[in-house]
């Protein structure tokens, strides 16, 4: 008789359908802290376009924050969140500790965008997250300097990936935000 209120409960438990179970997108399932230690869960990015960058503060594509700075202030209002990783993975090229790239950062180019702590994106050491963004097909491949870029749209897929080269306001990586956007 103790036993069918259990069963009742137990029948009310809504079952998870195995393909609504990962809502959120494998590259938002991350948490990573910010560059002044706060965990944040890139789940709160679903629903809007993300661009991933390592970056680095002693690289000759440094200049690129500044273009970033650009997209941001640009286009943050229809919905691009600019996600920047410093990594030291290439040519010790991110030697500082996390308050001084975000006092780097600030004072050279104005930073405003999202900004994460250090991590590895490259062999041994690198983060899950870059392990998932370098493993999505069609997007594969080890990152091969700083400033590579990877585009995700609304819907937590990777849609395009920039080699370091390809300037922030480029004609190319721009066209890419806005079609994710939806002009």
């Amino acid at each position: 008789m103790k036993l069918i209120p259990l069963v009742l409960a137990l029948m009310a438990v809504p079952q998870v359908n195995p393909q609504e179970k990962a809502k959120v997108p494998d590259v938002l399932n991350f948490t990573m802290n910010s560059l002044d230690g706060k965990p944040v869960n890139l789940s709160k990015y679903q629903g809007s376009v993300v661009l991933f960058v390592n970056v680095a503060s002693e690289c000759g594509y440094t200049y690129q924050y500044e273009g970033l700075q650009a997209l941001h202030k640009k286009y943050a209002a229809r919905g691009l969140r600019i996600l920047g990783f410093p990594s030291n993975d290439f040519g010790a090229q991110e030697p500082g500790s996390d308050s001084q790239i975000a006092d780097f950062c600030k004072k050279n180019y104005g930073v405003e965008f999202d900004m994460f702590s250090k991590i590895g994106v490259l062999g041994s050491g690198q983060a899950p997250l870059y392990k998932t963004l370098t493993s999505t097909p069609g997007f594969t491949g080890n990152i091969s300097w700083n400033f590579e870029k990877f585009l995700i749209s609304r819907d937590g897929k990777v849609i395009a990936r920039f080699k370091s080269p390809v300037e922030p306001l480029s004609p190319e990586l721009t066209k890419a935000v806005e079609l994710a956007l939806g002009r």
